[in-house]
């Protein structure tokens, strides 16, 4: 398959907001692939297969020729053995080589495969194919249902692996993925609900759980051999031997469990959140952070038990199997409180109890719900008493004054799955502490794609909890909506941007205030 072809695909799909058009243009890409599926996926994805070549931007814009080729001639193939080449090249010299041999890729390509390459290699490749709108694409190419697609995508953990199997082999490769222990499963997530009313109205039979401050974890045993991972599905286990030991001593013999860790105090309240993640990937000196910050397990879920898959059974059968391997004495491994069909009275006092514990609110789970990765069907809802969203930052601004130095003021987006890419609603420079300063200017510039004088943009891969009052209509934004006194509460290291909260979970927050609003007399 040729660049161009791909190249003319994502430039189309960029240029229309309509997600069918999108989907189409990506499916009719796809079917053209071949051979070059794996390729494909993974450009279309907006990655390399290598991963990083370590190539910085200056680099790459001192390797690109004057002009482009005159015709397309460059084949995917051609691409990815170069690029190959490039993350083989070490050692002495490796600089110069690399720069030659990018300098000699980038001569053989067209103006317009030129600009593509250079923002593939650096990660600006931002052309509307989010997860969603690539696997339903996959789905139209491979002629399979987006549903069987998603389910093999939870279990594998990368729609690239997924669609390259099923568009090179079809249909029956859909087969081979399922749940395995140690094979880490893409978690469930909760959307957001404006109040305790209006989840339980839109769930009906439901769990009201304790919301924790904590970080997620997800453990797989089988026998003494026990493997914990993070809500990105890298293996955390060496960090936390405490956790390994109260697994193995859980009364099954095959467990796949879904909950979080949380740092207490000497009282049993959590301790923030950053504490706790002080705690997650650490090498050096566990030893020494355990006995600094224990930490306590709370369950949720269960995934699987002893030979038995469960992700297809309701919520409520699956409580039962996780009580069954849940001591009710300890205070270092147990499940999440919880209310089980509780009524609107119960489920406000049991909130209260949360909060007045050091909580951060509830949980509202629908009892009949299968276990589904990301939010789909919006089976989880999450209420707090502040508004919150998880929001990836597009840019940043330098600072004055004392924050001179300081990339301060942030560009906030919340993510658009029908269009693609992120929606900007607004900027704060507010909550943030020296400490965060730091890391955010840190962080950002190793995320840049460009700058202005004022301004640095970046890859939109860096998630942060905003707190804010409430939303207002904004000409100003994209969306016609704007944050309003927007705040920083934390970073979410744990979090990829591809768990960011949606435009629509927005658009829904800010549904019930025009409601009330119509409602005033006067209004």
């Amino acid at each position: 398959m040729l660049l161009e072809t791909l190249v003319s695909a994502s430039e189309a799909v960029q240029a229309t907001p309509k997600r069918r058009q999108k989907i189409g243009r990506l499916a009719e890409c796809l079917r053209a692939a071949g051979g070059d599926a794996a390729i494909c996926v993974a450009f279309l994805c907006g990655d390399l297969r290598q991963g990083k070549l370590g190539i910085g931007y200056g680099t790459l814009q001192a390797a690109r020729p004057e002009r482009g080729a005159d015709h397309a001639t460059l084949s995917l193939g051609e691409v990815d053995a170069q690029f190959d080449a490039l993350a083989h090249t070490q050692g002495k010299g490796s600089k110069g080589e690399r720069a030659r041999r990018l300098r000699q890729l980038l001569t053989r390509a067209t103006e317009r495969e030129q600009r593509f390459l250079l923002r593939l290699v650096t990660g600006e490749l931002r052309q509307g194919a989010l997860e969603g709108i690539l696997l339903e694409a996959v789905a139209e190419a491979s002629a399979v249902p987006a549903a069987a697609l998603r389910r093999a995508v939870m279990f594998a953990g990368d729609l690239r692996q997924v669609a390259t199997s099923v568009l090179s082999e079809g249909p029956a490769a859909l087969s081979q993925f399922r749940l395995e222990l140690f094979q880490p499963v893409r978690p469930m997530l909760a959307q957001t609900a404006s109040d305790l009313d209006e989840a339980l109205a839109q769930l009906g039979e439901a769990s009201g759980e304790y919301k924790l401050d904590g970080a997620r974890v997800q453990i797989h045993k089988s026998d003494g051999e026990v493997r914990i991972y993070s809500r990105q599905l890298n293996d955390i286990t060496s960090s936390m031997p405490e956790v390994v030991a109260l697994a193995q001593n859980v009364p099954a013999r095959q467990l796949v469990l879904d909950g979080e860790v949380a740092a207490l105090t000497p009282e049993g309240r959590p301790l923030p959140f950053q504490v706790t993640m002080r705690r997650f990937g650490r090498k050096l000196q566990v030893a020494e952070q355990q006995a600094e910050l224990p930490l306590s397990v709370f369950l949720f879920d269960v995934l699987h038990r002893d030979g038995q898959d469960l992700v297809d059974t309701s919520y409520f059968d699956r409580l039962a199997h996780l009580d069954s391997v849940t001591p009710s004495d300890s205070s270092a491994w147990r499940t999440v409180p919880r209310l089980i069909r509780p009524t609107q009275s119960e489920l406000s006092e049991f909130a209260g109890r949360a909060l007045a514990a050091g909580h951060e609110g509830v949980m509202v789970k629908s009892l009949g719900a299968e276990y589904q990765a990301g939010r789909r069907g919006a089976s989880w809802l999450k209420v707090k008493p502040v508004h919150t969203l998880d929001l990836v930052v597009l840019a940043a601004e330098w600072g004055s004054g004392r924050r001179k130095g300081w990339l301060s003021n942030l560009h906030l987006g919340a993510r658009d799955p029908e269009a693609g890419g992120f929606v900007m609603l607004g900027k704060t420079f507010k909550g943030l502490t020296d400490t965060l300063l730091d890391y955010q200017t840190a962080e950002l510039l190793k995320r840049e794609i460009s700058r202005d004088a004022y301004t640095v943009y970046v890859k939109p891969e860096l998630v942060v909890e905003i707190a804010f009052d409430g939303l207002q209509a904004s000409p100003h934004y994209p969306a016609g909506l704007a944050l309003r006194f927007a705040r920083v509460r934390r970073y979410r290291p744990d979090k990829s941007a591809d768990s960011a909260d949606t435009i629509e979970t927005v658009r829904r927050l800010h549904q019930p205030a025009q409601s009330a609003a119509r409602a005033e007399p006067g209004l």
